[in-house]
């Protein structure tokens, strides 16, 4: 954002406001600005340039007589430039080749030894002379609007329509000389639309300085709206993206004179960058300056013609068709995004809202009717449509930093008075205002509610000790409403603003405004104790020691993944949460469980030459079943996820099934931790996201023994999940819940005495029918080992394994090992005899099992 100090005075003086740019000088201003403002990028000196530059009357302009197109003209100077060679009357000779050069006018004189201003900045300055031109001196040279670098017009020289008296300066003539351009860094402005005008730059350089300042009078909520003058002429507005434009207002002026603009309007538009077009356009830029609003003129005659029945004008505000293109301002053809903002007639696209406006309607010298538009649009549309179609203009900045919807009513009136009182426009159509604000919103003429905050909670946070008084006062600067109650205050922000929403924003604002720079440089009290250890945190790192000890390797994945993983993993992408605004479709949605994102990652290694590997992570997952139940935002979930995989056939076939590969590593986990488990079929269970890559016939729920507490679920992959991430037939994994693990640790003490006396050994095979699971078979027998065990022995029970046959495939032979030893005594094998065929006889009863 560009500010001219002298501009800001030009702006505080045309509307009698008070607060001087610079009362301590540029200096002082720059760090003001750095400090509690925004970062200043460069200081630019503007008005050097004009310095040297003369206002001079033409006295006499004749035809060179070597030349078919140059000129002779005699120049008052008022003899203000010494050293120069003059006529009898005291005038300077300068040859021109303008065609508007002509006796009586005013023009800008560049003397001999001055510096042609558009090359001031360029690095090769040229600097004119006294010179023959075919056989005549000229003393310097009359200057056009482009050598002035003023605009781009360079068909003639400029003409100066002001009462200035001759030989006086061009820099005093217009505030130029002294003149510097502070340039402010935009992102500093993001969330203050009202800066990227001059006004709001003005009040908040007034409130640094703890000035008061006071708007202009037309710059308000209820402004004056101009009666149509004459017959109405017919414009109609449809807007059918209210959501995306808030707010749209127009009107119709008839009887406009399109001519360039005039000369201080030129001037300003140069400091801040922008090229001069006509007054009309430059009218919209002005004030688009002056106040952060954008507008747009379109040519009213221009619009009616894009509809091929229309007896009016018609502006539609719509997403674009299929196909539809158009040609913009810079001569750019574009089709425009499928969510762009555009303003349409009826048959035809005739801009793109907030961004730039079409050729086909564009304000030209021919124009005499236009239609003023000024709206408010989504930001973040606005954004978009810009860097998809690479268009960066000043209304974009300005759009897409969210201007306040309450001042568009306000700046449409004020560029319409400005209009007919210097350009001869007349209103020509009743002021459509398609408002779409919140009733509340409109009701107390500011965006948000009014903040309570109290003078302890902002002092509080600033270390000062303000008074409620002291606050009202910074805060009253800059035209905020403020209702003192004790030490409490009520504070409405002006209709401008749109960052003041909570108490926070207040403490901000008076700690900006008294100077951040005079806080109180004083170190924090801090608690020397030791702080409490982080629960969670302490546990995550029990299990990554836990399973890194036993050969898993870690791994940290993203928490937002393509639909694509979902679908791989057959996970509904419905219940899982979705981005918005992702900036890729590989980062769309909240992952609802870490397995997809570990499975992901096994054929990646299995390439890499590893063939067998565990891989674990531990993080959280979303997912909208179990999301907040009064505001349906995201709930996040701690969890822990381990996959083993092994692409040897050979390996695989040693080790059997993958669940029991899996399974080694949750039994090594629970024991470290002291967890008793049990497995579930899990068939008959809900099908939660977690549980969707499993093969419910290969996999089981896993609780803690003897409660309803549901840790995880283990288990191998379904085919189609295994074809889908290409995974080798040898994998398996589990997911369980970080929370349910910490709360029942050591719920079994994870201590068991050994025994001084050695232990002995047996394997028991049971022959059961086919459907008999092995969980039934394992806990059949640890059952009966545990009740016929005395007190004084320690018994244990590991599977070894699972056999069937061909030829008996209605039946599966279960091994499991059973150890047992004693605190007291050496056992005999006798008392192993007599323990399994106790199993025998329980299994036989209980399973229909055979021993073998």
């Amino acid at each position: 954002m560009k500010i001219s100090l002298n501009t800001l005075a030009f702006v505080n003086k045309r509307y009698n406001t008070s607060g001087h740019p610079a009362p301590q000088g540029v200096d002082d201003l720059v760090k003001k600005i750095g400090a509690q403002l925004g970062a200043v990028e460069e200081v630019i000196d503007f008005g050097s340039k004009y310095e040297n530059v003369i206002v001079a009357k033409i006295i006499s302009c004749v035809d060179h007589e070597n030349s078919d197109h140059l000129h002779v003209c005699k120049l008052d100077d008022g003899g203000v430039v010494p050293d120069i060679e003059r006529d009898d009357q005291g005038f300077v000779q300068v040859v021109c080749g303008a065609p508007n050069a002509r006796e009586g006018i005013l023009v800008a004189w560049l003397p001999p030894g001055s510096t042609v201003p558009e090359t001031a900045d360029s690095g090769e300055p040229f600097v004119l002379s006294a010179r023959p031109l075919r056989g005549v001196v000229s003393n310097g040279m009359l200057a056009s609007p482009r050598e002035l670098a003023l605009g781009e017009g360079h068909d003639g020289i400029l003409e100066i329509t002001d009462d200035i008296a001759p030989g006086t300066s061009f820099a005093d003539a217009y505030s130029l000389r002294g003149d510097v351009i502070i340039d402010i860094e935009n992102k500093m402005f993001t969330h203050r639309p009202d800066c990227f005008g001059l006004l709001g730059v003005a009040r908040e350089i007034a409130g640094i300085y703890h000035q008061p300042y006071r708007s202009p009078e037309w710059y308000r909520l209820d402004p004056p709206m101009a009666e149509v003058t004459g017959d109405a002429l017919p414009l109609t507005v449809r807007n059918e993206l209210p959501a995306d434009v808030p707010r749209f207002m127009a009107v119709v002026m008839r009887d406009v004179v399109v001519k360039p603009s005039p000369l201080w309007l030129q001037i300003f538009l140069a400091k801040m960058g922008v090229k001069s077009i006509n007054n009309i356009v430059d009218y919209t830029n002005f004030f688009m300056l002056e106040t952060g609003q954008p507008l747009h003129a379109y040519d009213y005659d221009k619009v009616v013609k894009q509809d091929a029945d229309a007896t009016g004008a018609t502006l539609v505000v719509r997403h674009p068709r299929a196909g539809e293109k158009i040609t913009l301002l810079n001569g750019k053809e574009i089709e425009p995004r499928a969510e762009a903002i555009m303003i349409a007639t009826n048959d035809r696209l005739i801009g793109v809202g907030g961004v730039m406006g079409g050729a086909d309607t564009e304000v030209d010298e021919n124009t005499t009717t236009i239609i003023i538009e000024c709206a408010s649009f989504n930001m973040y549309s606005i954004r978009r449509t810009s860097m998809t179609h690479g268009l960066f203009t000043d209304a974009v900045t300005r759009n897409n930093k969210g201007q306040s919807p309450l001042q568009t009513a306000a700046v449409l009136s004020k560029i319409v008075a400005e209009i007919t009182e210097f350009a001869g426009g007349k209103v020509a159509s009743e002021y459509i205002d398609d408002n779409h604000l919140e009733q509340a919103v409109v009701a107390r003429g500011a965006l948000h509610p009014a903040v309570k905050v109290s003078t302890e909670f902002v002092n509080a946070r600033l270390g000062l000790h303000l008074t409620a008084q002291e606050m009202t006062m910074l805060l009253s600067n800059v035209e905020f409403t403020v209702a003192v109650e004790d030490d409490n205050l009520l504070v409405t922000a002006p209709f401008w603003r749109t960052d003041i929403e909570i108490p926070e924003d207040i403490v901000e604002e008076v700690g900006r405004l008294y100077g951040f720079d005079r806080l109180p440089l004083e170190m924090p009290q801090r608690d020397v104790s030791p702080t409490l250890k982080d629960e969670l945190l302490s546990f995550k790192t029990q299990l990554r020691t836990i399973l890194s000890a036993a050969g898993a390797n870690e791994l940290l994945t993203y928490s937002f993944i393509h639909g694509d993983l979902l679908k791989k993993a057959q996970q509904n992408n419905e219940l899982a949460f979705s981005l918005a605004n992702a900036s890729s479709p590989d980062l769309e949605y909240y992952r609802m469980s870490l397995t997809p994102s570990l499975l992901d990652k096994v054929h990646a290694n299995i390439k890499a030459g590893y063939d067998e590997f565990a891989l674990f992570e531990i993080n959280k997952v979303h997912n909208r079943i179990h999301a907040d139940d009064d505001n349906g935002l995201p709930r996040e979930f701690s969890m822990l996820s381990l996959v083993v995989a092994a692409n040897d056939t050979r390996v695989a076939k040693q080790r059997g099934a993958a669940y029991y590969d899996a399974r080694k590593y949750l039994t090594h986990l629970t024991d470290r931790l002291g967890i008793a488990v049990q497995y579930v079929s899990l068939e008959s269970e809900p099908d939660y996201p977690v549980m969707s890559p499993f093969d419910h016939t290969r996999s089981a729920l896993v609780r803690v023994k003897g409660t309803d507490i549901f840790l995880g679920v283990i288990g191998e992959f379904k085919p189609s999940v295994r074809k889908q991430f290409k995974l080798p037939v040898h994998s398996a994994g589990f997911e369980l819940g970080l929370p349910e693990l910490m709360g029942t640790q050591h719920r079994v003490g994870s201590y068991v005495q050994l025994s001084r006396f050695p232990k002995i050994e047996q394997d028991i095979c049971l022959k059961v029918p086919a459907q008999t699971t092995y969980q039934d078979v394992y806990n059949c027998v640890a059952d009966t080992v545990t009740a016929q065990q005395s007190e004084n022995t320690i018994a244990s029970v590991v599977p070894i394994d699972i056999y069937q046959r061909e030829d008996q495939p209605e039946y599966k032979q279960i091994t499991v090992r059973v150890s047992l030893a004693s605190y007291e005594k050496t056992l005999r094998d006798a008392e192993m005899a007599r323990l399994l065929e106790a199993v025998t006889d329980v299994a036989t009863q209980q399973l229909t099992a055979e021993r073998i």
